[in-house]
């Protein structure tokens, strides 16, 4: 399952890097995936859209156990 979670995220990385940020797994519980928004996602005030509707609903169709994808 987190190798799953993590080859989503890979896919999404290269977005945000060139935006100047980054997302790091935390954990998957509970069909949760917890994550940290690092960089310049870190304090954009876009960044619940980018979370909810860029990289949740990229991982809920990639990875149909993940029920939600929250920040830390």
């Amino acid at each position: 399952m987190i190798a799953k979670i993590n080859a989503v995220l890979d896919e999404i990385r290269p977005t945000l890097q060139a935006d100047g940020g980054d997302v790091e797994f935390i954990d998957f519980k509970d069909g949760v995936v917890l994550v940290r928004m690092k960089g310049a996602c870190g304090n954009c005030p876009m960044s619940q859209i980018t979370l909810k509707q860029g990289i949740e609903a990229r991982m809920k169709e990639r990875v149909p156990e993940v029920l939600s994808v929250e920040q830390i």
